[in-house]
């Protein structure tokens, strides 16, 4: 069998950094983790070729070739998902889908023009459309019915499938599943409350499976929640520090976790000696309100701030995701968002308006109050909410576009960053005093391709912006007291030139949107949803 995977196009949004990527000569920001372990769970007979569509186009030939197209999608890649399943049966070819989008919305497939459905989890359902292929069917739809797979029997992903020099990071993952229950979020919906680890042997083995061919850059932990089983988390740790040295430290790792890493001191120290050198906290909002209403409870247990700066001051450069239009959220949700950003000095603040995804706690309750304006949501930061809110979704949305557009601005992001990486800086001095380590991975690859793409945010952010004196002032006063960490701290500046175009579009978009909202749903009906809620 010659199956073609391929992977849909992303829109621009938050993470698709694409004038960062363009600086480095980068298509895209990490690779497609899942559709390259269906390709190791599928019968090793068969043969592959994978086109990750955010690097290039499907060939002619390559079309010609397959008996058999594949594909895995997020919602947010719903447009080129659908568009791909038309092209392949124009051409006459089977399609077969699998992934969160499928998953969560089977019928969209479906109607699309999808043969085999392949949901749920593929270690399951994977195997029953092989049985269903080899018998002859050309239909077919294949769940696991609620049943969630160990991964310790999933194979190492086929990364000699990838165009490496395409991506900035590479990516693995250690578990599925996360413990807790916030309302807004469909990682529990998809992969359960319990926590399901892979072995430490067998990450590793990936690692070493990436170390082989020749991957030296940067790791993305893709686990929803690195820290959902911290027991597990620890072992894996304790054997990776070992391998780390063993191989002269080749890789930096980033990953995602809760905010509740800040109480675990030995867990935080744990990662930083195996060079974790980021982490994307899931923070939503300071009002303790909207973080009980959500029932992110995790987040209350202590102050929000206090945790922020105890996981910097280990070394973790902190990353965070905001969300604003919460029930019962009070006006001004945008402004406090902004200014919690700016007294912790977080440099990467993804900020959105709330979605109600399919299927979730909240898109199920929103259904039966009768508030959902669309059953889909598709999850990037330019786009309105697909519910009526408890306040006028005019004043979200103004609210949104602002603080997006101030946290963004060119001087506010570099002081920031700056702010950031001095604590970073005397994280990685006290750690080096007490941990020394050298031959680390971690800043970018000095090659022609980084010396003018600094140049290039050199005359940017030092010479043609409003920034310019601070810029230098600033990267001079890092270079004297934390030499180590420039490197980083400028890769984190090369980012902000994605997100200072990026803030354009997002308020292009959201005001159009905004538009088309208020010319098709009257104040009358806005009113009627508020005492709906409150009654």
């Amino acid at each position: 069998m010659r199956v073609l995977l391929i992977y849909p196009q992303f829109p621009k949004s938050f993470w698709s950094f694409e004038k960062t990527l363009e600086l480095v000569g980068f298509k895209a920001q990490l690779p497609p983790l899942g559709i390259v372990t269906v390709a190791a769970i599928l019968p090793q007979t068969w043969e592959f070729k994978l086109v990750d569509r955010n690097v290039r186009d499907v060939t002619s030939d390559e079309w010609e070739w397959a008996e058999l197209v594949l594909l895995s999608a997020m919602i947010v890649q719903k447009a080129d998902f659908r568009a791909q399943i038309q092209e392949a049966k124009r051409r006459g070819k089977r399609v077969a889908v699998g992934g969160p989008y499928p998953t969560a919305l089977p019928e969209e497939a479906n109607t699309a023009g999808a043969d085999f459905l392949i949901l749920d989890e593929g270690e399951i359902t994977l195997p029953l459309f092989v049985d269903a292929v080899e018998r002859g069917d050309r239909t077919g739809i294949f769940r696991s019915n609620g049943e969630k797979p160990p991964v310790t029997d999933t194979p190492i992903p086929r990364f000699d499938l990838l165009q490496f020099d395409a991506y900035a990071e590479m990516s693995v993952q250690f578990s599925r599943g996360c413990p807790f229950q916030c309302e807004f979020c469909d990682i529990i919906v998809l992969y359960g409350r319990k926590p399901r680890t892979k072995t430490p042997d067998q990450l590793i083995a990936e690692l070493q499976r990436l170390y082989e061919l020749g991957w030296r850059r940067s790791i993305f932990m893709v686990d929803d929640n690195f820290i959902g089983n911290k027991r597990n988390v620890k072992r894996l740790l304790h054997d990776l520090k070992r391998w780390q040295e063993e191989n002269g430290y080749p890789f930096a790792f980033a990953t995602e976790a809760s905010v509740d890493l800040a109480q675990d001191p030995e867990l935080m120290q744990m990662m930083v000696d195996c060079n974790f050198g980021a982490v994307f906290l899931g923070i939503e909002t300071p009002d303790a309100d909207s973080l009980a209403l959500t029932k992110k409870y995790q987040n209350n247990r202590d102050p929000i701030v206090d945790s922020v700066m105890r996981i910097a001051q280990s070394g973790l450069r902190v990353m965070a995701g905001f969300i604003i239009g919460f029930d019962g959220e009070k006006k001004g949700a945008g402004d406090r968002i902004a200014q919690f950003v700016e007294q912790t000095a977080i440099p990467t603040a993804m900020f959105s308006m709330l979605q109600a995804l399919p299927d979730t706690a909240l898109w199920h309750r929103l259904g039966r109050e009768g508030r959902l304006l669309s059953e889909r949501g598709d999850g990037h930061q330019a786009t309105l909410m697909n519910f009526m809110p408890t306040r006028p979704l005019e004043d979200i949305a103004h609210e949104y576009v602002q603080a997006f557009w101030t946290l963004y601005d060119p001087i506010t992001v570099l002081n920031r960053t700056y702010r950031h990486f001095l604590v970073l800086g005397e994280a990685h001095r006290r750690n080096q005093q007490e941990h020394p380590r050298t031959n680390s991975t971690g800043s970018p690859d000095v090659n022609w391709a980084t010396i003018w793409a600094l140049l290039i945010i050199c005359w940017r952010q030092g010479v043609v912006r409003k920034s310019r004196w601070r810029f230098w002032v600033n990267l001079i006063s890092l270079t004297v007291r934390y030499p180590a960490v420039v490197g980083n701290y400028l890769s984190v500046c090369a980012q902000a030139e994605h997100f200072l175009d990026y803030r354009q579009i997002v308020r292009s978009q959201i005001e159009q949107q905004l538009n088309e909202y208020l010319s098709q749903y009257p104040a009358e009906r806005q009113q009627v949803a508020e005492v709906n809620v409150a009654a």
